[in-house]
C-alpha cells in the first residue's frame, strides 16, 4: 500500500552538524540527568522552597545547555527545538538568568 511519506523526525536546523562523539547511552543517561533535576526543581516549587527551585531549575537549564552542544538532536528529542547554537544560547542565558536570581534575592523573612 503507497501512502503519504511521513515526515522525517530529524531537526531540520541541524543539517550540515557532526554527529556526537558520545555513545548514545552515554547521551541518554546526560539528558536523564536533565530530567532528574526539572523533576527536582518541579519537588522544590510544589513543596514551596521558592530559591532551591529557582536554583536548581538554573542549573538543570545550564546542564540542558551542555547537553545540547554535546548530543544529538535524536536523543534530546522535544528539548532540540532550533539550531543547536540557538538553543544552547537560549537556555544557557535563561539558565544563568534564574541561579543569579536565586543567588541575588534575599530570602524572604531575612
Amino acid at each position: 500500500m503507497n501512502g503519504p511519506v511521513p515526515p522525517s523526525l530529524d531537526n531540520p536546523h541541524d543539517i550540515g552538524n557532526a554527529p556526537s562523539t558520545l555513545p548514545v547511552r552515554v547521551q541518554q543517561v546526560l539528558v536523564g540527568l536533565f530530567a532528574v533535576g526539572f523533576l527536582a526543581a518541579t519537588l522544590f516549587a510544589v513543596t514551596e522552597h521558592w530559591r532551591r527551585a529557582t536554583f536548581t531549575l538554573g542549573a538543570a537549564m545550564l546542564w540542558l545547555t551542555a547537553c545540547r552542544l554535546t548530543c544529538d538532536s535524536q536523543v534530546m528529542g522535544l528539548l532540540a527545538v532550533r539550531s543547536r547554537r540557538f538553543d544552547a544560547m537560549f537556555t544557557g542565558a535563561i539558565g544563568a538568568a534564574l541561579v543569579w536570581l536565586a543567588v541575588t534575592v534575599d530570602a524572604l523573612g531575612g
